[in-house]
């Protein structure tokens, strides 16, 4: 079917497709190496002129270790209330579900990058894509398909501007609200101050990232940028071949990751669906 003759219900039920595609292969609120390879395939299938996914790849593998550094942690100062078992038991839960809602984040916005990105491959030109995909979502992911299709590579101030562009959606329609909320409901305020203030150590950053307030959308989107800034600079072949510094991902995803994608997609997509957790 031409795509210009698809109505707008199909191009919303295709997104819905791909969406539920996508979710399948971000699998579970732990699985964070393999929403890397997806974010990796999303890079590669873009000919490296969408770096967005390539740094939240980055993200990703880098939480692993973030995220049990903070459970240990939690686990450690749960001992001031060793006299009171029920309020320590509770606050080890708290402090699970609000890891658990990052993890969440990291998930839906993979999820979104997957979707987003092959909706927009197949349907991007269509007259009603901007009622499915926001528009300026919509007219940066198309600048990187028609470079694709010429066989031009962007340049890094062109894709500085898809960055932000996909930056900014995701911070506005999905991490923004979502960690405002979470914020609101934990009531451990010292794990809550120590969350707040996460050291960033990238593998292919110089020097670590230090947030004082990692709630503060501001200071969010500035580091969003240094990061983007420090990947260019560090040439973006050094910044893929990077993601080996984590030590998760295994040598196949290395030596050929197209088909190492590939099978994933085939091996997941192809057993029956079942609830993530």
């Amino acid at each position: 079917m031409a795509a210009a003759t698809i109505t707008l219900d199909q191009l919303r039920n295709a997104f819905e497709d791909l969406q539920a595609d996508g979710l399948r292969l971000a699998g579970g609120l732990n699985d964070l190496s393999q929403r890397a390879t997806v974010y990796h395939h999303v890079y590669k299938e873009s000919g490296g002129n969408h770096v967005f996914p390539l740094i939240a790849a980055h993200g990703a593998l880098w939480a692993r270790s973030w995220f049990s550094f903070g459970m240990k942690l939690g686990k450690l100062l749960s001992w001031q209330y060793a006299f009171n078992s029920e309020t320590r038991r509770n606050k080890l839960v708290k402090l699970e579900e609000f890891a658990n809602v990052f993890r969440d984040i990291n998930r839906r916005v993979c999820v979104d990058v997957y979707a987003n990105f092959h909706f927009t491959k197949y349907y991007g030109k269509h007259p009603e894509a901007s009622k499915v995909v926001p528009v300026d979502l919509l007219q940066a992911l198309n600048r990187i398909h028609s470079s694709n299709e010429a066989g031009v590579e962007l340049t890094d101030d062109e894709r500085r501007e898809v960055f932000t562009t996909h930056f900014l959606s995701e911070q506005q329609h999905i991490v923004g609200p979502t960690i405002e909320k979470a914020i609101a409901e934990f009531d451990w305020s010292l794990l809550r101050s120590l969350a707040l203030r996460p050291v960033i150590r990238f593998a292919y950053f110089r020097r670590p990232f230090l947030f004082r307030n990692f709630a503060n959308k501001e200071e969010r989107i500035a580091k969003g940028l240094v990061a983007f800034n420090v990947a260019a600079e560090t040439g973006w072949n050094n910044v893929e071949q990077d993601l080996r510094k984590y030590d998760v991902l295994p040598e196949q995803f290395f030596a050929k990751p197209i088909e190492y994608f590939a099978l994933l997609r085939e091996t997941i997509l192809a057993a029956p669906a079942s609830v993530q957790a």
